[in-house]
């Protein structure tokens, strides 16, 4: 049993620790020489975790990171690529079970922890010809 509850623990760790995002200042220590290259208002958009229309794909990566989904849009306008990021915040569940049956008891544990089954989008940012032409804010 304690070498159970111990595994349910680690485990809940490592998905906790996993689920970590980085930030606008560690993704710019990463890519120092293309972020120093960039005029000063981008660089302060990017610092603040912003993007604006004219950003290109790498400039967005800088400022908010990798996209949680991608999708392809067409329309009569033509095609354009959206990146979707979400708020994906921990959760942690834990559940208790007892039971009895033909003269035993068992007992169990369960955790989990993972965002909501369904995590709020937060920002959609919409590329064409390899350029952020629109950003969609989401309101809380």
């Amino acid at each position: 049993m304690k070498t159970s509850v111990f595994f349910c623990l680690a485990l809940v760790l490592a998905i906790l620790s996993a689920g970590c995002s980085s930030t606008p200042q560690s993704r710019i220590k990463k890519n120092q020489a293309a972020f120093s290259s960039y005029p000063a208002e981008v660089r302060s958009d990017i610092e603040r975790g912003q993007v604006r229309v004219g950003f290109t794909p790498e400039q967005t990566r800088l400022a908010l990171g990798d996209p949680d989904r991608v999708l392809t849009r067409t329309s009569d306008a033509g095609v354009s690529e959206v990146w979707i990021y979400r708020e994906n915040k921990p959760r942690l569940g834990l559940g208790l079970g007892l039971g009895f049956g033909g003269g035993s008891v068992g007992t169990g544990v369960g955790v989990s922890a993972s965002g909501r089954e369904f995590p709020d989008e937060r920002v959609r940012v919409i590329f064409t010809a390899g350029r952020v032409s629109a950003v969609e804010q989401i309101s809380p």
